[in-house]
């Protein structure tokens, strides 16, 4: 009798497990168009929660005319500033080098039919956070949306 109450908390434990690690990770997916709008524009999450952004591209235009990506933004850092550089570096797919440390997590860039995505921790700081595509010309044009951290 012992060993079966042995066996039946240990699989408890272990199912424990397997489900709050199933559970630690959440996915948001969105698409990109050649509208230049991301089709999530609002995001909510817990502090310190880890999320993944997918991300795919709808377009029928060639890559290097017509990309996405998503850069998730701090807080406190000048969006516009970011973007501004951002959209001239293209050898680094589109992010400022000089600004890496003040973007929380980036995907690559996606053209027509393909999915990029990135996992990463939300920070622990209530708040919002701009996220932004940096490819030239899609910020301005409205390709951004807000993650929304709260308790």
């Amino acid at each position: 009798m012992k060993s079966l109450t042995k066996i039946s908390l240990i699989l408890a434990l272990i199912f424990t497990g397997v489900v709050s690690s199933a559970m630690a990770q959440r996915t948001i997916e969105m698409v990109g168009t050649d509208n230049m709008k991301f089709s999530v524009t609002s995001i909510e999450a817990e502090p310190g929660e880890e999320i993944t952004i997918k991300l795919t591209t709808k377009s029928q235009i060639p890559k290097q005319a017509m990309a996405h990506n998503v850069v998730v933004i701090d807080k406190d850092a000048n969006v516009d500033e970011i973007a501004n550089a951002s959209a001239r570096a293209r050898d680094n797919e589109y992010i400022a080098p000089d600004y890496e440390d003040e973007i929380i997590a980036a995907t690559g860039l996606a053209g027509g039919g393909e999915t990029v995505e990135v996992t990463f921790t939300v920070p622990e700081e209530t708040g919002e956070y701009e996220y932004i595509c940096s490819f030239p010309g899609h910020y301005p044009a409205g390709m951004k949306g807000v993650l929304k951290v709260q308790n």
